[in-house]
């Protein structure tokens, strides 16, 4: 079971299915709608130091909020700074793999899921 946890829907597309085209239809094989709650990264400010006059805030990175705990069978379908912070711990974990575009350029789907190692 591949579970959708970023705040949009997953469009998948077939291999052939060109890029520059606003139809959303041509070449769709699935649609992963997302979870009720999207995993996000969150971070932990540590401290605020100044350069040159501007401050600047050390954070830490790589807690992730809305998460659930591995389950047998499952994948989460999650944000690629989701899946890079947690990809040392985490192997349940996917990505959008191969975006498709639109005529302006904007990602509407993919052709397949990614897991970063």
């Amino acid at each position: 079971m591949i579970l959708n946890l970023t705040p949009h829907p997953i469009r998948l597309y077939n291999d052939d299915r060109p890029d520059g085209i606003d139809d959303l239809e041509p070449g769709l094989r699935l649609v992963i709608e997302p979870e009720p709650k999207p995993a996000r990264l969150g971070v932990m400010p540590l401290s605020t130091e100044y350069r040159d006059g501007i401050p600047v805030e050390l954070v830490q990175y790589g807690h992730a909020l809305g998460l659930p705990r591995r389950a047998e069978g499952v994948s989460y379908v999650v944000s690629l700074p989701v899946a890079l912070a947690l990809a040392p711990r985490r192997s349940d974990l996917l990505v959008p793999y191969r975006e498709v575009r639109n005529a302006s350029g904007t990602v509407i789907g993919c052709r397949q899921l990614a897991q970063p190692v």
